[in-house]
């Protein structure tokens, strides 16, 4: 049995209109209908709550604290990637910085997720590139431990393939199987709209939830024939 390499250089990724529709969705309406699951962990947050980004995952496992692979990462990964590390949420020394992160701008690519510290908030606020990172620490990484890339990988609790769609926002993290992302756009859609709807009739005093007396018998807080 063969085995991988432990850096992948190719691999399929979602397609960039796909990545382009995604973009137009909140991570809120995504993570919905792919049945509230794929979201990274709420540590895993943007650097500023304007920050928007959609890309493919191209996937980094480091050891806490070392950035060896990710110096690697930025030297491989293509313009419009998405890098998603797993630095096993470890906060005790930042894994990436102004520096780092200025050269992923310059690349071209579509964003950086963390699941680790990172360092420079301020100077990040200005380069106006979007970061999110499960915290801030001023104490810098060493660069000694390999690691893996793009292998599959576990960031904020959510199993990472290579080429998965990722899109953030001021919500956080959601993670969409390639394969699958294209349905779930499809129902994004139909989601955006039965939403505007339900907010127009909010909008006119409508606002009881028709579906709450049955779940609350279902739940057996209300019994048959028994209302709010």
């Amino acid at each position: 049995m063969s085995q991988l390499p432990e850096i992948v250089r190719e691999f399929p990724r979602v397609a960039p209109e796909v990545v382009a529709r995604a973009k137009t969705f909140q991570a809120a309406i995504l993570a919905d209908v792919a049945g509230r699951r794929g979201t990274l962990h709420a540590r895993v947050a943007p650097v500023e709550p304007r920050m928007v980004v959609a890309g493919p995952a191209f996937t980094v496992e480091v050891r806490p604290g070392d950035n060896l692979m990710i110096h690697a990462a930025i030297a491989l990964a293509r313009p419009g990637d998405v890098l998603v590390i797993d630095g096993k949420g470890d906060q005790t020394a930042a894994l990436m910085g102004t520096l780092m992160l200025s050269a992923c701008k310059k690349l071209g690519l579509a964003g950086v997720v963390v699941d680790g510290a990172i360092r420079d908030r301020l100077e990040l606020l200005d380069l106006g590139f979007p970061v999110f990172s499960a915290g801030f620490n001023p104490a810098g990484p060493t660069k000694y431990v390999p690691g893996r890339i793009n292998h599959p990988i576990s960031a904020g609790g959510t199993t990472v393939h290579p080429g998965d769609l990722i899109v953030g926002d001021a919500d956080g993290v959601v993670v969409i199987e390639r394969e699958k992302a294209p349905a779930m756009l499809d129902l994004a859609v139909k989601k955006v709209a039965d939403e505007a709807s339900r907010l127009e009739a909010i909008a006119r005093g409508d606002t009881a939830s028709k579906w709450l007396p049955a779940a609350l018998r279902a739940a057996g807080v209300l019994k048959e024939g028994e209302s709010l």
